[in-house]
């Protein structure tokens, strides 16, 4: 499969799927809510852990479910269209890069857990699923946010590697759980020093 599969339908798809990633529920929810500005306040990551550092479990719910969603209805729709896997999967990327990189928002987004899984779970739900559960066993466990997403992301490729091993889907698998790590590179360096917190 290569890219001269790629329509004009598959590329407003792709387009689309980043502008609905590129949407910051983190920063709506603050502006809705009259609470402050998470890019400029706790850690600077307009993502739910720093809202729920910030203003507490209802914010962080609805960032979370909006992140969740602008990553899971572009790859959704797409699924419903019946667009090749790689359209699909090229869809889910262009959706967490919005989130990384959000055009309205001067490039500068969160981190991408969230919206990473609402494309999985869209895209293939057993990977999703899949991620999910690393991440809420870790998170009890452990009950260190970075870690536990890091840790669900890392075991991610090889589980796709084992049941859905295709060009498309472990490609663009592995290239998130890349990004991810990339975009924890500080978490990672405080988890390394022991004073990544809780």
């Amino acid at each position: 499969m290569s890219l001269i599969t790629i329509n004009y339908i598959d590329l407003s798809l792709i387009t689309l799927g980043y502008l609905a990633g590129s949407v910051s529920s983190a920063i709506l929810v603050a502006k809705a809510l009259g609470l402050a500005d998470p890019r400029s306040a706790g850690s600077g990551n307009p993502g739910a852990t720093n809202m729920l550092r910030l203003s507490g479990k209802k914010a962080a719910a609805l960032t979370l479910a909006g992140d969740v969603l602008k990553g899971f209805i572009p790859v959704f729709a797409a699924k419903l269209l019946g667009v090749s896997e790689l359209a699909l999967m090229l869809t889910a990327l262009a959706a967490f890069l919005g989130h990384l990189y959000p055009v309205f928002f001067h490039f500068k987004g969160g981190k991408g857990v969230a919206t990473a899984l609402g494309v999985l779970l869209a895209a293939y739900w057993q990977i999703g699923l899949f991620t999910c559960i690393v991440w809420l066993l870790t998170a009890t466990l452990l009950r260190i946010s970075s870690l536990s997403a890091l840790t669900a992301f890392l075991l991610t490729p090889v589980f796709v590697l084992l049941f859905f091993n295709r060009p498309p889907v472990l490609s663009v698998v592995t290239l998130i759980t890349v990004m991810i790590f990339w975009r924890h590179r500080s978490n990672i360096k405080n988890l390394l020093h022991g004073t990544e917190g809780k």
